[in-house]
């Protein structure tokens, strides 16, 4: 049996840019960086956990890592997930 992951785990910051801000003007959804091997419906629910809200639609991007060189020295930048959850009219997450 698979233990369940806390919903603090999953989701790791809310993104707040303008563009996301406008996201969740126009279309009430807002913007997550979540855990890399999460999958929507564990960020569905982490979300409604977290939140009193009600989630209808879970859209998920991998933003995959670029490489960096500082002088000779080459690295790269971290690959990471982001996640755009819609809430049901009404609804909203206040940040500030």
């Amino acid at each position: 049996m698979r233990t369940p992951i806390a919903p603090e785990d999953v989701v790791l910051r809310p993104l707040i840019t303008e563009k996301t801000l406008r996201l969740a003007e126009r279309e009430n959804a807002y913007t997550f960086q979540v855990k890399l091997n999460a999958n929507k419906v564990q960020i569905r629910t982490a979300i409604e956990s977290l939140f009193p809200v009600k989630v209808v639609s879970v859209r998920t991007g991998t933003t995959v890592g670029k490489a960096r060189r500082l002088g000779r020295v080459m690295g790269s930048t971290s690959t990471w997930k982001k996640a755009i959850v819609r809430l049901r009219d009404g609804d909203t997450i206040e940040f500030y």
